[in-house]
Protein backbone atom coordinates (compact mmCIF):
# COMPACT_ATOMS: atom_id res chain seq x y z
CA UNK A 1 0.00 0.00 0.00
CA UNK A 2 1.12 3.64 -0.68
CA UNK A 3 0.59 6.10 1.83
CA UNK A 4 0.39 9.97 1.04
CA UNK A 5 -0.14 12.73 4.11
CA UNK A 6 -1.45 15.89 3.57
CA UNK A 7 -3.18 19.11 5.74
CA UNK A 8 -0.36 20.09 6.79
CA UNK A 9 0.60 23.79 7.68
CA UNK A 10 1.22 26.85 9.89
CA UNK A 11 -0.90 27.67 12.80
CA UNK A 12 -0.91 29.43 15.87
CA UNK A 13 -1.00 28.22 19.24
CA UNK A 14 -4.22 27.14 20.41
CA UNK A 15 -5.45 26.61 16.63
CA UNK A 16 -6.27 23.44 14.97
CA UNK A 17 -5.69 21.43 11.97
CA UNK A 18 -7.10 17.89 10.03
CA UNK A 19 -4.55 15.70 8.82
CA UNK A 20 -5.50 13.30 5.73
CA UNK A 21 -3.87 10.01 4.54
CA UNK A 22 -5.22 8.64 1.33
CA UNK A 23 -3.71 4.89 0.77
CA UNK A 24 -3.73 3.44 -2.72
CA UNK A 25 -4.84 -0.41 -2.96
CA UNK A 26 -8.08 -2.13 -2.82
CA UNK A 27 -7.39 -3.81 0.99
CA UNK A 28 -7.23 -0.87 3.59
CA UNK A 29 -9.32 -2.20 5.74
CA UNK A 30 -6.56 -5.10 6.21
CA UNK A 31 -4.87 -2.63 8.00
CA UNK A 32 -4.93 -1.04 11.40
CA UNK A 33 -3.16 2.63 10.29
CA UNK A 34 -1.30 4.78 12.95
CA UNK A 35 -0.04 8.16 13.26
CA UNK A 36 3.34 8.80 14.44
CA UNK A 37 5.04 12.70 14.80
CA UNK A 38 9.11 13.64 14.47
CA UNK A 39 10.15 17.04 15.69
CA UNK A 40 13.55 18.30 14.51
CA UNK A 41 16.39 16.45 16.49
CA UNK A 42 14.05 13.86 18.44
CA UNK A 43 12.90 10.43 17.80
CA UNK A 44 9.75 9.20 16.02
CA UNK A 45 6.40 9.14 18.44
CA UNK A 46 3.82 7.82 18.45
CA UNK A 47 1.03 10.03 17.99
CA UNK A 48 -2.89 7.82 17.35
CA UNK A 49 -3.35 4.64 15.50
CA UNK A 50 -7.19 3.15 14.93
CA UNK A 51 -8.42 -0.35 14.55
CA UNK A 52 -8.98 -1.73 10.85
CA UNK A 53 -12.80 -1.31 11.58
CA UNK A 54 -12.67 2.14 13.38
CA UNK A 55 -13.82 0.38 16.69
CA UNK A 56 -10.66 1.09 18.65
CA UNK A 57 -8.37 3.90 18.87
CA UNK A 58 -5.20 4.59 20.80
CA UNK A 59 -3.32 7.79 21.63
CA UNK A 60 -0.38 9.11 23.12
CA UNK A 61 -0.22 10.90 26.18
CA UNK A 62 0.58 13.90 25.35
CA UNK A 63 -2.38 14.48 22.81
CA UNK A 64 -5.04 12.70 24.07
CA UNK A 65 -7.84 14.83 24.61
CA UNK A 66 -6.47 17.24 22.08
CA UNK A 67 -6.41 14.84 18.51
CA UNK A 68 -9.00 12.65 17.26
CA UNK A 69 -8.54 9.76 14.36
CA UNK A 70 -10.80 8.27 12.16
CA UNK A 71 -10.92 6.35 8.85
CA UNK A 72 -13.30 5.85 6.03
CA UNK A 73 -12.46 2.89 4.58
CA UNK A 74 -15.09 3.49 1.66
CA UNK A 75 -12.66 5.95 0.46
CA UNK A 76 -8.99 4.24 1.73
CA UNK A 77 -8.35 7.43 3.51
CA UNK A 78 -7.58 8.08 7.39
CA UNK A 79 -7.73 11.58 9.62
CA UNK A 80 -6.46 12.85 12.28
CA UNK A 81 -8.34 15.93 13.81
CA UNK A 82 -5.78 18.03 15.60
CA UNK A 83 -7.48 20.70 18.28
CA UNK A 84 -6.06 23.14 21.08
CA UNK A 85 -2.17 22.89 19.08
CA UNK A 86 0.71 23.49 21.26
CA UNK A 87 4.13 24.50 20.14
CA UNK A 88 5.25 21.37 20.99
CA UNK A 89 3.06 19.46 18.80
CA UNK A 90 5.49 21.10 16.14
CA UNK A 91 6.85 18.27 14.34
CA UNK A 92 6.56 16.07 10.71
CA UNK A 93 3.65 14.21 10.96
CA UNK A 94 4.05 10.75 9.30
CA UNK A 95 0.84 8.11 8.90
CA UNK A 96 1.34 4.60 8.63
CA UNK A 97 -0.13 0.98 7.60
CA UNK A 98 0.03 -2.11 9.99
CA UNK A 99 -0.54 -5.48 9.26
CA UNK A 100 0.03 -6.69 12.37
CA UNK A 101 -1.89 -7.49 15.45
CA UNK A 102 -3.30 -4.14 16.65
CA UNK A 103 -1.69 -5.06 20.29
CA UNK A 104 1.50 -3.36 18.68
CA UNK A 105 -0.11 0.06 17.73
CA UNK A 106 2.42 2.30 19.85
CA UNK A 107 5.58 0.71 18.37
CA UNK A 108 6.49 1.91 14.78
CA UNK A 109 8.52 -0.96 14.03
CA UNK A 110 5.27 -2.77 13.79
CA UNK A 111 4.10 -0.75 10.87
CA UNK A 112 5.11 -2.04 7.47
CA UNK A 113 3.89 1.19 5.35
CA UNK A 114 4.74 4.73 5.72
CA UNK A 115 3.86 8.04 4.29
CA UNK A 116 6.26 10.47 3.15
CA UNK A 117 5.18 13.00 6.28
CA UNK A 118 3.59 16.43 6.19
CA UNK A 119 4.84 19.31 8.18
CA UNK A 120 2.79 20.89 11.16
CA UNK A 121 4.44 23.93 12.46
CA UNK A 122 2.77 25.65 15.82
CA UNK A 123 3.66 29.23 16.66
CA UNK A 124 3.29 30.41 19.89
Amino acid sequence: VQLQASGGGLVQAGGYLRLSCAASGRTFSTYFMGWFRQAPGKERRFVAAISRGGDYTNYGDSVEGRYTISRDNANNAIYLQMNSLKPEDTAVYYCAASTRDYRWNRHARMYDYWGQGTLVTVSS
